[in-house]
């Protein structure tokens, strides 16, 4: 048998009624005198015991209780502002401490429901003048002036002897607790059948990894150690730690030793921290409670405690906690991937020292098809939703070609889980190649083309394309379509981005324009995100933005926000050159290996990317219309490029493209596209208008449009001005304008004829 000793602090409130609290608990209760109130306690602590199986812990050794005097400046709170008094107040308050069974030693303030931890004796006192400091702040003058009041209360102790080999009824019920820290911050898990409907239909198994599952079980149960699931995204470290947690939690309903699982995101502890020292007293709670709760943490993305709670590693979540996990009152499980891990350990060290690891490595081909088979007969039975073979097999082949950064079977888990969604939203009972082949298109945006062996490519199509996009830039067209056959024929490099070009050339002559093209045909097919990334490097010209541009501790910068959103695009490097020297240093790595690992070992991806840079280098005295000498000319660029770039970043660029200076011919071409854009505006659409400009229009925009030093660039402006807006104040003098055919020409100003 053991014997519990709670202490019981009574308050003599008036001959025949006194107020009792049970430190550590919820329970309070006044009762004619000490002896009826000790014997009230006593018996309900033992009811309580003996019905539920459960009891409030507490494991102070020798509790002792003492008055303590806190200075404090009261403070009048109104909506007009904050008063406080003219005079500080001393306010006497009751405390029980004491040393623990643990070795540590623990303080209630039992008035206010607060606690905290100290190690060594001499913390006590300024640790105790901060906790009651900070809550007596909080309280009003009137509150306090009833506190001082009270007369001084006496301490005592109430005893549970509890049996810890006593068996009970498997249909007893058991008896739940309020957990003020753990309900606000955390999700118990497994979750409840309520909850179970808000997630994912697909089963959260651990297939073909048993072995890692006993493994977390076996660390988890018998040695009470920290964890830590070790793996690259997709491997299935998650569908671990849940499978391990449903058969802790099962096992535990058998036995006595039952354990409870808690998941939290580190952030959530400091989101609602508004003064100083209150998250760490959060963390405190927290830990009692699990600790009452027989609780294990399980930490989502446990990267963020270093990055959660002060400005860096060393005064972080991570770093508070390590006493507790050095002393044994915390137990912790998460997942990693090994960039994350070597980045923690770098970091703080001491944190990672703590924790057992179990690593599960990526899965070869037999056994990945063996998850897709069990995966498909699950949908089949249980969401009646049937696979192909054939679209299974398919689905594998582009998942291993386009998400490279991925592991099996997470990543095809996941796509296939959106096919199912997909399906069930159509009313259909199966999954085809075609839905496998629609799907990926509508996630990645690439065409059909890339998707299907059988599909050949159209040269003319192609290449028509682009001639209807791009105007007076052959070399650039034939550079373009270059790189769409590579890819179509599956011999670009996997460990790097699609392509790296450089687009050379003055400003105004289509360098940009080439580049939506691009983004169109690659990127344009199905995602709703528009697939053209552009990024102005004119804003990236000190050294300390760099941290605005890849980002830096906890923000994410700009250039990583844009690739994780669409990680399916054509990046834009805009005028590359105007950017600070350390930018081209971080972008060494995005060029070679299509990868960018942050500080915290977090990898951004931009493998399936096309990244395109601009520059007006070796252009800027080129004053002339066309080139007399387009060999000489490309020359001049090449070395006014090599002589701005270091050979390391030029080295890492597969090709650059040269763009000529435009004349008016090509203007003339430009004015045309521009006018057809121009018919498709809502304004002219809804009202079904049609429009035809006459050759003149076509001869004033390109007078007016067109600049030897600017290019092209003007032309928007000229039509914005020159067309756009009379054009807007002549149908505003017909607001019922519907259904019309309007001649638009050009003397001296702009003519609207109806015809």
């Amino acid at each position: 048998m053991r014997t519990i000793k709670y202490p019981l602090l009574h308050y003599r409130l008036k001959e025949d009624a006194v107020l009792g609290i049970l430190v550590g608990t919820d329970y309070q209760l006044v009762e004619k005198d000490v002896k009826s109130l000790k014997a009230s306690l006593s018996d309900y602590l033992t009811r309580m015991y003996k019905k539920h199986d459960d009891y409030w812990l507490m494991d102070m050794i020798d509790p002792r209780m003492k008055i303590h005097e806190v200075k404090v400046r009261p403070v009048y709170r109104e909506s007009t502002g904050v008063y406080p008094v003219a005079e500080l107040m001393k306010v006497p308050i009751a405390v029980v401490y004491g040393e623990t069974d643990q070795g540590y030693f623990e303080c209630y303030l039992p008035l206010f429901d607060e606690s905290f931890y100290y190690y060594d004796v001499k913390q006590f006192k300024s640790l105790l003048n901060y906790f009651a400091t900070e809550t007596l702040s909080r309280l009003t003058p009137e509150q306090l002036n009833r506190m001082m009041m009270m007369k001084p209360p006496k301490l005592d102790v109430i005893t549970l002897r509890v049996n810890e080999n006593r068996q009970f009824s498997k249909n007893r019920q058991a008896y739940q607790r309020t957990y003020e820290v753990l309900n606000k911050l955390t999700t118990q898990y497994p979750f409840s059948k309520a909850q179970q409907k808000n997630t994912t239909a697909y089963p959260e198994a651990a297939w073909e990894l048993e072995d890692k599952t006993i493994d977390v079980i076996d660390k988890l149960m018998n040695s009470s150690a920290n964890v830590l699931v070790i793996g690259k995204h997709g491997v299935g470290k998650s569908a671990v730690i849940k499978q391990a947690i449903r058969r802790i939690t099962n096992l535990g309903k058998k036995t006595k030793n039952k354990k409870t699982f808690w998941q939290i995101m580190p952030q959530r502890i400091t989101a609602s921290s508004k003064y100083l020292g209150e998250w760490q007293q959060k963390v405190e709670k927290l830990i009692e409670e699990l600790r009452s709760a027989n609780g294990i943490l399980w930490v989502v993305d446990v990267i963020r405690m270093l990055q959660t709670g002060g400005q860096g590693p060393e005064d972080s979540l991570a770093s508070f906690i390590i006493n507790f996990l050095r002393q044994g009152r915390l137990q912790i499980i998460g997942e990693v991937t090994p960039q994350e891990l070597e980045s923690m350990r770098r970091m703080l060290p001491g944190f990672i020292e703590n924790f057992q690891f179990v690593k599960i490595e990526e899965l070869n081909d037999k056994r990945t098809a063996s998850i897709l088979e069990k995966f498909s007969d699950y949908c089949e039975k249980n969401l009646k939703v049937k696979f192909h073979q054939d679209g299974i097999d398919l689905s594998y082949r582009l998942l291993l070609r386009y998400y490279p950064y991925e592991s099996f079977p997470g990543k095809a888990i996941k796509f296939l889980g959106k096919c199912v969604s997909e399906a069930k939203l159509n009313d259909s009972t199966e999954v085809t190649r075609v839905d496998i082949v629609n799907n990926f298109i509508n996630q990645t945006g690439l065409p059909a083309l890339f998707l299907k062996d059988e599909q050949l490519l159209d040269k003319k199509e192609l290449q028509d394309f682009f001639d209807s996009k791009i105007i007076g830039q052959p070399a650039a067209i034939d550079k373009l379509v270059g790189v769409i056959k590579i890819f179509k024929a599956g011999l670009n490099n996997p460990g790097k981005p699609i392509n790296t070009l450089l687009f050379a050339g003055p400003t105004g002559v289509g360098k940009t324009a080439s580049a939506k093209a691009l983004a169109d045909y690659f990127f344009g097919k199905g995602q709703k995100l528009k697939p053209l990334i552009r990024v102005d490097m004119s804003e990236f010209q000190h050294p300390d933005q760099i941290s605005r541009f890849i980002g830096i501790g906890k923000e994410v910068g700009k250039l990583v926000k844009e690739i994780r959103e669409r990680p399916f695009s054509v990046l834009l490097l805009d005028e590359v050159e105007k950017a600070h020297k350390s930018i081209f240093d971080a972008l060494l790595t995005v060029l070679d290996e299509g990868v960018l690992v942050d500080a915290f070992g977090r990898v951004t991806n931009f493998r399936n990317t096309i990244i395109i840079m601009t520059t007006n280098l070796g252009a800027s005295n080129r004053q002339s219309i066309g080139f007399k000498n387009t060999t000489d000319t490309e020359t001049e660029y090449l070395s006014a490029i090599s002589k701005f770039f270091r050979p390391e970043f030029i080295n890492r660029i597969d090709g650059v493209v040269f763009f000529h200076p435009l004349g008016e011919k090509q203007v003339s071409k430009i004015a045309l596209k521009e006018l057809e854009d121009l018919k498709k505006r809502e304004g002219f659409v809804k009202r079904n208008i049609q429009l035809t400009f006459t050759k003149n229009i076509v001869k004033h925009l390109t007078k007016e449009g067109f600049d030897e030093k600017y290019g092209a660039r003007p032309l928007q402006r000229a039509i914005e001005r020159e067309i756009v807006s009379p054009l807007a104040n002549w149908l505003i003098e017909f607001p019922n304008l519907e259904n019309q055919n309007l001649l638009i020409d050009f003397k001296k100003e702009l003519i609207v004829t109806k015809v």
